[in-house]
């Protein structure tokens, strides 16, 4: 059985119901059942395969893009809206639901063109507003004061912290509902690391962020709320200080305490 949390719809921004997900006929997710609320962060931990980051990809409908990739029954719904209805425009979607991905990725294009870009994407041309977005975006990724003077040059001349604070920066600068991370940290040294997290933990506010970790001391330092994978399965999700105190299955201790196998 797995324990849940049960806040109240409203507060609910991804509900995962009944959630079955294959790659051609080999299935990777089986019943997974989450609610998970808005205007915080959750992660997802569990060993390398099973499954995290495939419902982090179902969630912004990336596995679309895989022909043999399929939800074999269940939903996910967004606001209490089912993103895979036919009706759904998927790029839409892709705009309320951002990502960040393991490895940083910006664009070999300016600072100032990789946080505008998908403004300009769905149409803004007034320069004033991209001006007043970009700023705004790079404040909220705390970068404004390290970049400033330096808009116009290559993103790819920045680190690799500031590559990934950029990346957040593109991904919030379009006001998305979720933000989705995939290992965000993996690739940065601690003191990169410690300002992503801090960065995270001062946007929850205003984003409902999705975390696929490794790293046991970054679940419990970010996130509000973690989820268990084992094998496909979601084993416990709960608030973050209850799992890493007090577990409620022997298979989730093992893991966070590193006595896994």
């Amino acid at each position: 059985m797995i324990e849940r949390l049960n806040p109240s719809s409203k507060d609910i921004s991804i509900a995962v119901k009944d959630l079955d997900f294959s790659y051609g006929s080999s299935p990777v997710l089986k019943n997974i059942q989450l609610d998970i609320p808005e205007n915080g962060v959750t992660s997802f931990i569990g060993p390398s395969g099973c499954g995290k980051s495939t419902l982090l990809r179902c969630i912004n409908r990336m596995n679309d893009e895989i022909p043999s990739a399929r939800i074999t029954r269940g939903d996910i719904e967004i606001g209490g809206v089912n993103i895979y209805d036919s009706s759904v425009d998927v790029v839409k979607l892709r705009r309320d639901v951002g990502m960040v991905f393991q490895k940083s990725n910006p664009f070999p294009r300016s600072i100032y063109e990789n946080v505008a870009y998908g403004l300009r994407l769905r149409g803004e041309r007034d320069k004033a507003v991209l001006d007043q977005s970009v700023e705004q975006a790079l404040h909220s990724a705390a970068l404004w004061d390290e970049v400033k003077d330096r808009l116009q040059e290559s993103a790819l001349g920045l680190s690799g912290g500031q590559q990934q604070r950029l990346c957040i920066a593109r991904a919030i600068a379009v006001k998305p509902r979720v933000v989705l991370m995939d290992e965000p940290c993996s690739a940065l040294d601690p003191i990169a690391t410690a300002k992503v997290e801090e960065l995270i933990w001062d946007l929850k506010h205003a984003y409902t962020f999705v975390i696929v970790t490794h790293n046991m001391q970054q679940a419990s330092r970010v996130s509000d709320k973690t989820a268990f994978f084992y094998m496909g399965e979601v084993i416990e999700f709960s608030d973050t200080s209850r799992m890493f105190s007090n577990p409620r299955f022997r298979k989730t201790e093992e893991y966070i305490t590193g006595r896994f196998g």
